[in-house]
């Protein structure tokens, strides 16, 4: 997921899309519990991404609250 992508969302996608990563990083660590991840890099590249979107929905709050 490239950060362009998450500037381009609302802040309800940005909401939505951070539940769903959190959804597939507990999904992906309990796969690694059990011995069925197939790409432990993926948990990672989800890490980052859930940082991503966090760091953007910051930068909204902040630039709501400097408008203000």
């Amino acid at each position: 997921m490239k950060a362009v992508d998450v500037r381009g969302m609302t802040p309800a996608e940005l909401e939505t899309k951070l539940m769903e990563l959190k959804k597939e990083l507990f999904e992906l660590r309990f796969q690694n519990a059990t011995n069925q991840l197939n790409n432990p890099g993926r948990i990672a590249d989800v890490k980052k991404d859930i940082a991503r979107v966090k760091t953007i929905i910051r930068e909204k709050q902040i630039a709501a609250s400097a408008k203000q």
